[in-house]
């Protein structure tokens, strides 16, 4: 993949689907935005991604709010 030095923003990265593509991304060099309501789930694959030796930025956000995603 041609990730490296770009950045990706991923929905639901706190677990799961998300997480895991989070963490792929973040192997091939892309910087990470983690989306998800759970702060704790977001940081702790924050800690995974920056391991990799990319940048991670935590946004807890509930996508089915509009307000929050305005935000």
């Amino acid at each position: 993949m041609a990730l490296k030095g770009k950045t990706a923003l991923i929905t639901g990265a706190g677990r799961g689907i998300g997480r895991a593509i989070a963490l792929a991304y973040a192997r091939e060099g892309c910087n990470i935005a983690l989306v998800a309501r759970s702060v704790d789930e977001l940081n702790a694959v924050a800690e995974e991604v920056t391991e990799q030796g990319v940048r991670a930025l935590v946004l807890p956000c509930d996508v089915a709010c509009e307000e929050q995603v305005s935000r």
